[in-house]
C-alpha cells in the first residue's frame, strides 16, 4: 500500500493530467461537433449536401493520419528527456491551432484558401494530440499505487468525456443564437475561447514533478537514444496487438459521437439542439464512467473488462440506429448513452493501464502513443468518411452497423493475444523475452551500460 506522503502527488498528478487533457479534447472534438453543424456550409458551399459532409468528415480524418506522426515524434522526445515537458509543448500547439480556427475567414471571404487553412490547422492539432495520451497516461500510470493502477490511469481518461462535455455545451450555448449570427460569428467564440482553458492547462502541467519512474531511469543511465527502435525491436507484437485491440473503440466511438450528428440532423431531420443534448448527456455520465471501469479493471482485470466494452460496442451499433431513427429525443439520448458512456466507458478507460503495462519505462510514452494514434489513423479515420459514404449509397445504417460488429471481432482477437497486466509490477527496465515489460514472470531486465539495473517498480 502507498502512504499518504506518495498517495497525495499521485492524486495531484492524475487530477493534473485530467484537466490538461480536457483542454486538449474540448480543443480536438470543437471540430467534429462544429462539423456537423457549421463548417459543411462555411467552408464549403458549393458541394452538394453527400459532397459536402464527405469532405468535411475526410478533414475530421487527416488529424488521424497526423496523430502518428505527432506520437512518434512527442513519444521520442518525452522518452528521451521526460514526460512532463512533452505535455506542456502538446497543449500549447493544441491551443494555438484552436484558436487559430475561430479566426479563419470562410469561403465566402477568402475562397478555396479557406478549407485549405482549415486543412493545415487540423494538422496542427492532429500533430499536438498525438503527444497528449501517451504522455498523460504515462504520468498518470508512473506515479500511482500498484493496486490502484487502472483507476489512477483513469482519471486522465475522464478528460475525454469532459472535453466532450465542455465543447458541446458551448456550443449548444451559441447555437440558440438566430441561425445567421450564429453562422456568422457565434460558432467562433468557443474556438477563441479555448485560450483560457490552455492557459490553465499550461500552468497546472508546468507545475507538476517528472514521475518517479522516468527519474529512476535516468538515474539508473537505462534510457536510449532511439525509443523507436527499442520499441519496435522488443516490444513488436504486443504493439501490434494493442494497435488492433483498439478496432471497435476507434470504428464505433466517432461514428457514434460524431457522424451520428450529421445523420441526425441530415437523414432523421432533427433539431440541432436534440443530438447535441443527448451528446451532453452521455458525455457527463462518461466522466464518471471512466474511473468507475478502471477501478472495475483494478479487481476484475482488464481483459475481461476491456473484452466485455468490446463486445457492447459491437453488439449496440444495430439497436443504437433504430433509436436515433425513431426521431425521439428521449430514445436518441438512451442511444448515445449506451453507446458513449457504457461502450466507450468500458474500453477508453481500462485501456489506459491495459496498454501501459505492456511497455517498460523507457519506451512507454512511444509505444502507448504509437500504438493508440496508429490505430485511430488506422480504424477512426476512414470511419467518419465512410458511414457518409454508405449511408448515400445504400440510404441504410445497416452496413455500418455491420462494419462496427466486424471491428469487434478484430479486436477480441487482439485482446486474446494481450497478456493480463492487472495483478503484475511494472518494468522500469527493458524486457527482451520477445512478449512484453509487464510480465513478472518472463523478466528478462538488462543492464545497460554497466549500471546495474533498476527494479521493478513493485511499489
Amino acid at each position: 500500500m502507498y502512504d499518504n506522503a506518495r498517495t497525495k502527488p499521485a492524486v495531484k498528478v492524475a487530477l493534473a493530467t485530467m484537466i490538461g487533457t480536457a483542454t486538449e479534447w474540448y480543443d480536438y472534438f470543437l471540430y467534429g461537433t462544429a462539423s456537423a453543424l457549421v463548417f459543411e456550409k462555411l467552408f464549403f458551399p458549393n458541394f452538394s449536401q453527400v459532397a459536402g459532409s464527405m469532405a468535411v468528415f475526410a478533414v475530421f480524418g487527416i488529424t488521424l493520419v497526423v496523430r502518428p506522426v505527432g506520437a512518434a515524434i512527442f513519444g521520442h522526445f518525452g522518452d528521451r528527456f521526460g514526460r512532463k515537458s512533452m505535455l506542456a509543448v502538446s497543449i500549447l500547439v493544441m491551443g494555438i491551432g484552436t484558436f487559430l480556427i475561430g479566426l479563419l475567414p470562410t469561403y465566402a471571404s477568402i475562397g478555396i484558401a479557406a478549407p485549405l487553412a482549415l486543412v493545415f490547422l487540423r494538422v496542427l492539432q492532429g500533430f499536438a494530440v498525438g503527444g497528449e495520451y501517451g504522455g498523460a497516461t504515462t504520468m498518470a500510470i508512473e506515479y500511482a499505487p500498484a493496486n490502484r493502477r487502472g483507476l489512477y490511469a483513469a482519471i486522465p481518461q475522464m478528460g475525454n468525456p469532459l472535453g466532450m462535455l465542455l465543447g458541446t455545451i458551448s456550443l449548444y450555448l451559441f447555437a440558440q443564437l438566430p441561425q445567421a449570427q450564429f453562422l456568422a460569428w457565434g460558432w467562433r467564440l468557443p474556438f477563441l475561447l479555448s485560450a483560457v482553458m490552455v492557459a490553465v492547462g499550461l500552468y497546472i502541467r508546468l507545475n507538476i514533478a517528472e514521475t518517479p519512474a522516468f527519474n529512476r531511469a535516468q538515474a539508473a543511465r537505462q534510457s536510449t537514444r532511439a525509443p523507436l527502435v527499442q520499441l519496435w525491436r522488443n516490444y513488436r507484437r504486443p504493439l501490434i496487438l494493442v494497435i488492433l485491440a483498439q478496432a471497435a473503440l476507434n470504428v464505433g466511438f466517432y461514428i457514434y459521437s460524431t457522424w451520428s450528428l450529421s445523420y441526425l440532423t441530415h437523414e432523421v431531420g432533427v433539431p440541432i439542439h436534440v443530438p447535441l443534448i443527448a451528446v451532453m448527456a452521455a458525455a457527463a455520465l462518461n466522466v464518471f464512467a471512466q474511473p468507475f471501469f478502471g477501478m472495475m479493471s483494478d479487481r476484475f482485470g482488464r481483459k475481461p473488462v476491456y473484452a466485455a466494452g468490446a463486445v457492447w460496442l459491437g453488439a449496440v451499433s444495430f439497436p443504437f440506429f433504430w433509436l436515433l431513427q425513431t426521431g425521439s429525443p428521449v430514445l436518441i439520448t438512451i442511444a448515445m448513452i449506451l453507446a458513449i458512456t457504457i461502450g466507450h466507458g468500458a474500453t477508453y478507460s481500462v485501456q489506459a493501464s491495459f496498454f501501459s503495462e505492456a511497455f517498460d519505462t523507457t519506451v512507454r510514452y512511444s509505444g502507448l502513443s504509437i500504438g493508440y494514434h496508429f490505430s485511430a489513423a488506422l480504424f477512426s479515420g476512414p470511419a467518419t468518411f465512410l458511414a457518409a459514404a454508405l449511408v448515400a449509397w445504400t440510404h441504410s445504417t445497416l452496413a455500418i452497423s455491420a462494419a462496427i460488429s466486424g471491428a469487434t471481432l478484430v479486436s477480441l482477437a487482439a485482446i486474446a493475444g494481450l497478456k493480463e497486466t492487472g495483478n503484475t509490477p511494472m518494468a522500469d527496465a527493458p524486457d527482451h523475452s520477445g512478449w512484453t515489460g509487464a510480465s513478472a514472470e518472463a523478466e528478462n531486465l538488462t543492464e545497460p551500460r554497466g549500471h546495474s539495473r533498476a527494479g521493478i517498480d513493485a511499489r
